[in-house]
Formats: C-alpha cells, sequence, structure tokens
C-alpha cells in the first residue's frame, strides 16, 4: 500500500497534517499516522473554544494497537471539532486527509514556517519506519 503526501499540505513531526487557509488551519493525522496505528476506534476530542499552543497536545487517539496524543501545529483557538469522528472514528483510517479533527484560528502565522512540506515529511517518514 503506498501512502499518501499531499503536497498542498504542511505536516509535523508527529504526524499531524495542517491546511492553513487565511487565519484558520484544518488539521488531522496524516496517512502514516494512521496506517501505523491500524484500526482506529476512538478519538478524545476537545471542547470550541479550548486555547492550545504549538506543540502541545489537544486530544488522544486510540487504536486496536495503541493510544497517542494529538498535537496541535499551531498556537491559537480552537474554533471548530469535527463531532462526526466521536461516532465513527474509523473515517481517519478510511480517509486521513478528508477526516479533519480540529480548526485552530491561528494567533501566528509565521509558526507555518516551522513545519514541513510533503518532500520533507516523506523523508522524515522513511526514516522512521
Amino acid at each position: 500500500m503506498s501512502l499518501l503526501f499531499p503536497s498542498h499540505l504542511k505536516f509535523t513531526e508527529d504526524h499531524e497534517w495542517a491546511e492553513l487557509k487565511s487565519d484558520v488551519a484544518t488539521v488531522g493525522i496524516t496517512d502514516f499516522a494512521q496506517s501505523a496505528l491500524g484500526d482506529i476506534v476512538y478519538i478524545e476530542l476537545p471542547e470550541t473554544g479550548t486555547a492550545v499552543s504549538k506543540g502541545d497536545s489537544f486530544g488522544v487517539v486510540e487504536s486496536i494497537k495503541s493510544v497517542s496524543d494529538l498535537y496541535s501545529p499551531f498556537s491559537g483557538t480552537i474554533v471548530e471539532v469535527n463531532k462526526e469522528l466521536e461516532d465513527a472514528a474509523e473515517k481517519i483510517n478510511e480517509a486521513p486527509y478528508d477526516s479533519w479533527i480540529i480548526k485552530v484560528k491561528v494567533s501566528s502565522v509565521d509558526e507555518l514556517e516551522g513545519l514541513l512540506n510533503s518532500e520533507d515529511y516523506k523523508s522524515h517518514c522513511d526514516k522512521n519506519s
């Protein structure tokens, strides 16, 4: 199975993806992450209005193999949470780039510079697999 690394997204070394539009970032976990986790059975979502800092945990994803923290690629305020995932966490396995987890109103778009592009993220995954 070949993994997807969409070129329009940015990535963290912790395997989250982000798409920034204006000052709102849509965030989810990558194809590599969902593949490594295996079947995702549960996701713990934060509350809308929660303040997050770049690198801080904002939730937890649980699979049949393990439990992993989710880390925010940006500092800001969570403005939307994908409630569909509460009852259908497996959607992340089926379509990780369509199954966003949170949307963050970003306090500093400069933090985008610290994220990886698709080629760098793919190299990071190759080194760590």
